[in-house]
């Protein structure tokens, strides 16, 4: 299905239910699972000092006024002694296409930061301004799988202008603007009618965004608890918690930035 498919299937009134498939790691069947619907709460922009002088500011959503919490995120953390950030857009797919624009921004003082162009929809670029970049801080990008849309644009403005480098995953590649027409019997017709591109022109709907520096998400590989419904209890002496597995993507961006000079 198509993104816009998959969108317009979930969406519903809230307290409204629907049944989704979840296709799991190293699990042989699908999982059903009922999904009551709900107004979606985005939290706040976040920030924290994961060394010294490296702070991650991590975001969940592009939707409106989140380019204004990085910001005062990134003012606040520079005026504390950072001197390195991680920006951390892992599993952020959803908001606004601007929201992104203005994010990269922040970091760029030149160049192109998207474009977007189509069949019959003439190029219309988004080029960084310089009176709008509050910071020269080395920079990292944080991304995996989840990563879509206003996210991807920002990693991939990061990266093509080597403003900083992207750590994770390849992203999901989600970047159009889409014009529904409706049909005599009631269906519709979802055209995507142009798309957003890199800063070197590639479709980001197209190619996604691979990172420079490549890290597994080690969450999406390890196998799900019950995974073999059919094996023998465990012996209560060796039935313990598994201790959380390191966020290698964390520490990936933590070294490359050490190596990084301020």
């Amino acid at each position: 299905m198509s993104v816009g498919e998959v969108r317009s299937l979930l969406a519903g009134q809230p307290g409204s239910t629907v049944t989704v498939s979840l296709v799991r790691a190293r699990r042989a069947e699908p999982q059903k699972v009922v999904i009551t619907r709900d107004i979606v709460v985005i939290p706040s922009v976040t920030d924290k000092v994961v060394e010294e002088g490296i702070a991650e500011i991590r975001v969940d959503a592009f939707t409106k006024g989140k380019s204004q919490e990085v910001a005062n995120k990134i003012k606040a953390l520079q005026k504390s002694g950072a001197k390195k950030l991680i920006l951390d857009l892992r599993n952020c797919a959803a908001g606004d296409e601007a929201e992104g624009i203005a994010t990269a921004n922040l970091f760029l003082n030149h160049g192109t930061i998207t474009y977007l162009q189509g069949q019959k929809y003439p190029r219309e670029a988004f080029n960084a301004d310089p009176a709008k970049a509050i910071t020269n801080l080395p920079v990292v990008v944080l991304v995996n799988k989840g990563t879509a849309g206003p996210a991807e644009i920002v990693a991939a403005a990061v990266l093509e202008n080597a403003r900083g480098d992207v750590v994770g995953d390849k992203t999901f590649g989600d970047g159009s603007i889409q014009k529904t027409m409706e049909l005599p019997d009631g269906s519709a017709l979802i055209l995507s009618i142009a798309k957003y591109y890199t800063p070197t022109g590639k479709a980001i709907q197209d190619t996604a965004i691979t990172p420079n520096v490549l890290v597994a998400d080690t969450d999406e590989d390890g196998p799900v608890p019950d995974e073999d419904e059919n094996a023998a209890p465990a012996d209560d002496t060796t039935k313990k918690a598994q201790p959380p597995q390191p966020d290698q993507q964390m520490l990936k961006a933590i070294e490359v930035l050490k190596s990084r000079a301020s």
